[in-house]
Formats: C-alpha cells, sequence, structure tokens
C-alpha cells in the first residue's frame, strides 16, 4: 500500500463514519502512525440522506472528503480500499489493493440494512443506507411520477404512486414526512395533468413508531404524520414483495412500485475473527468494557459493529452516531493511556438523547430532563444536525437550503441524473 515504514506503533482503522472519524481526532499529534480505510473517499451523514432521496438536498452537501480531514495531520494516512479479511496470527489486513500489518486494529465498519434473510425483500425494495442508495431512490420515484403520466392502466398507476415505507423508526418517519410534504407543495406543481391526490404513503411498522423514544414522541410523531395524510400500519410485518405485490402477515396487502425498507440494520462484518466474538443474529461483535474485541489484545471494535454487553445496554448500545461518536473519543484516549503505560478506562455511555423531524415546523425530541414536541423541537433538531455536520461549506450550503426551501416551499434538486430502473421487476 506504499505506507512509510516507521518506529511509531500503527493503528489501523477500518472504516470513515462517525466512529473511525472520533477516534482520528482524538489521535491527533499523538506518537502513533494512523491508517484509514474506507471502501468511499468520503464520509456521509447518514441522519440527512432521506433529504438527498427526496430532493431536498445535493449529496455533497452531505458528504466530506477523508482526506481532507487528515491532510494537515503528521502520520496519518488514507487508503481507497476494500478489506475482505483479517488475519489475526500475522497481524495483517487483506484489501483489494493489498495486505498491511498493524499494531492495533480498530473496526469500525458501521452497519448495512438488515433484511433478515427475505431475499424477494432484498431484491426488490430500495434502501438508504449511503449515498448511492439515496440517489437511486431519488430517480426511482421522480421517474415512477414520469411513468405515471404516460400509463392509461389505472392500477399501474396508482402502484406508481403508492409509497411503502417499512419501518417506523427515524428514519421511515422522516421519510413519510418529507414524501407528504413533496405531495402537498411540489408534485401538483410539476404534474399538472396527474392527479398527485391519489399519491399514497403508508408507513408498515410491527410496533409503535419511534420506539425507541419515549411514548409522548411516539403519539405526537403519528398525530403530526395522519394530519399530512400518512396511513400508519402498525403491529403489522411485511413478510414478501416481487416488486409490485406487497404481502404482510395480516390481510392487509398493497401494490406497490417503490417499496423502501427501513425495518432494521446489522453489523458489516469482516471476515476473521475467531471463537465466540461475533453475535450471528444481528452481526456484530462482542466486546469488552475497554471496546476491546473478546479473545484478542489488540483488536479493538466501536460504532454500529460493536455490541458491549452492559446493564442498562444488555443488547449493546443504540446503533446511532452518538455511541459511536463517544466510543471512538474514548478509544482513542484509551490507546494513548495504553501507549503511555498508563490505566485505561471502562467506556460509560452519556446518552444525550434523541429527536425525529416529520416536517415543516414538526419534530419530537427526547432529552435525558426535558421532553418536547412541535416548532421548539424542530428548531433544536435543525440547529444539532447543522452543528454536526463536517466542515463550514456543507453547514452553510445545507442552512441555505433549508432557508430557501422554507421560504418557497420547494426542494430544487429533484433531478434524474443517474437514470434507476430496478432491471429485476417484471412488467406490469
Amino acid at each position: 500500500m506504499n505506507i512509510a515504514k516507521t518506529s511509531l506503533p500503527r493503528v489501523v482503522i477500518i472504516g470513515g463514519g462517525f466512529a473511525g472519524l472520533a477516534t482520528i481526532n482524538g489521535l491527533k499529534d499523538q506518537e502513533v502512525q494512523v491508517v484509514l480505510i474506507d471502501k468511499h473517499n468520503y464520509h456521509t451523514f447518514q441522519p440527512l440522506l432521506y433529504q438527498v432521496a427526496t430532493g431536498g438536498l445535493e449529496p455533497d452537501s452531505i458528504a466530506y472528503p477523508l482526506r481532507k480531514v487528515i491532510k494537515d495531520i503528521p502520520n496519518f494516512y488514507f487508503r481507497l480500499a476494500e478489506v475482505s479479511n483479517i488475519d489475526t496470527n500475522k497481524r495483517k489486513i487483506h484489501t483489494n489493493i493489498g495486505k498491511l500489518k498493524y499494531d492495533y486494529l480498530i473496526i469500525a465498519t458501521g452497519s448495512k440494512t438488515n433484511y433478515f434473510g427475505n431475499t424477494n425483500i432484498e431484491k426488490f425494495s430500495m434502501a438508504m443506507k449511503n449515498v448511492p442508495q439515496s440517489l437511486n431512490l431519488r430517480s426511482l420515484i421522480l421517474e415512477n411520477f414520469e411513468d405515471a403520466l404516460l400509463t392509461s392502466n389505472l392500477e399501474e398507476r396508482n402502484a406508481l404512486m403508492n409509497f411503502v415505507i417499512v419501518g417506523g423508526g427515524p428514519t421511515g418517519v422522516e421519510l413519510a414526512g418529507a414524501l407528504a410534504e413533496m405531495k402537498k407543495g411540489i408534485l401538483p406543481k410539476d404534474y399538472p395533468d396527474l392527479d398527485i391526490r391519489q399519491m399514497q404513503i403508508n408507513i408498515v411498522q410491527g410496533g409503535r413508531l419511534l420506539k425507541a423514544m419515549s411514548e409522548k414522541a411516539s403519539e405526537k410523531a403519528e398525530d403530526f404524520l395522519i394530519k399530512l395524510g400518512v396511513n400508519i400500519y402498525k403491529s403489522v410485518h411485511v413478510t414478501n414483495y416481487d416488486g409490485y405485490n406487497v404481502e404482510t402477515d395480516t390481510d392487509l396487502a398493497f401494490k406497490s412500485c417503490t417499496v423502501i425498507w427501513a425495518a432494521g440494520v446489522s453489523g458489516e462484518l469482516i471476515n476473521g475473527l475467531e471463537g465466540e466474538c461475533v453475535i450471528e443474529r444481528a452481526a456484530r461483535i462482542k466486546v469488552d468494557e475497554f471496546n476491546k474485541v473478546i479473545g484478542y489484545k489488540n483488536i479493538f471494535a466501536i460504532g454500529d459493529i460493536a455490541c458491549m454487553d452492559t446493564k442498562e445496554f444488555p443488547k449493546g448500545h443504540p446503533m446511532m452516531a452518538q455511541p459511536a461518536i463517544q466510543q471512538g473519543k474514548h478509544l482513542a484516549k484509551n490507546l494513548i493511556a495504553q501507549l503511555e503505560n498508563k490505566d485505561i478506562r471502562p467506556f460509560k455511555y452519556n446518552d444525550k438523547g434523541s429527536m425525529a423531524t416529520i416536517g415543516r415546523n414538526k419534530a419530537v425530541v427526547d432529552l435525558p430532563k426535558w421532553k418536547f414536541q412541535g416548532v421548539f423541537a424542530w428548531f433544536v433538531w435543525m440547529f444539532v444536525h447543522l452543528f454536526s455536520l463536517i466542515g463550514f461549506r456543507n453547514r452553510a450550503v445545507v442552512f441555505f437550503n433549508w432557508v430557501y426551501n422554507y421560504i418557497r416551499f420547494d426542494r430544487e434538486t429533484r433531478l434524474i441524473i443517474r437514470p434507476f430502473k430496478n432491471k429485476n421487476k417484471q412488467s406490469f
């Protein structure tokens, strides 16, 4: 990989997400060589992917070049590569561009969409875990409306304008709210010769909405969505989808050309770890209280991929940004302490709360001491997400887009830049 040889300890970090970047920031100006490896050359601010999918933002406003993160840090390297295997005996990782030795390995690969073994749903539905998937979804949404204009088959037209979102977590709720706002104020202007009133937005959820948040937040989010015209089906599970027909474990069924799967995630595992450190069901790696992989002295896992069994979180910490960021910062401090022969400290998660937006002037926020909903919650949501973005330019662009979209009630980036059609789908 043409990484300079050094007498400094080499720390290899796999993954440039929230956890990986937090670790990098903690290791700046330390006597270590750090190599960051990722299959993309950018960091993605995933909480705003739904706005890319619905034309509110362009992807470059929520992505940040990884090389720019480390450009002024000595002894830091980035390689664009995909890791295929870890050789724990020789302390090497195998990638598509070669091998690399490590002294300390940090696995921060994050998560991927979990289809729970349903191959049909994986084949025909849309996911929204990265920038390419969001752009595909944006293109498909707009292409469906273009196709709806051309067909005289009423059943086909309704299916093209029928959206089924599987999963009522923050991703599903926020996406449904964004689609509802498009239906209300944008699509009727774009397609005056199409009856947009026939557009249906459905959320199918196994339990209550936003089950990780308070019941008050869940109830308020449901109330907001219903007022926006979203159909909500609770205690229902989607069991099959063939590209048009959506089947559930009840009598409920849909005909839809767009099923968006937001029902769960699992860890992005890498081959090579042995023993009982991998939890098969969730594809997460067991770690101790110091984020050290069970059974290994010099391999760590942080963020979504890590499962730390604690009294408060017996199934691991929530697979969200805050635990990942906190684990990354804490691990960097522990590595520095370990290299200086000092005591290391166990990780303790500081729950700062959670939030979700349901659209214009509508959001729910759960903080440790306060819970509130409505317009003020919406401003808090915007402030937190705006200042969590990396880079002044990204913050400025997102802020300008939000202000413009709010004043004009518009979404300027509804562009089919890269046409998308699911080739697996059959003709209607």
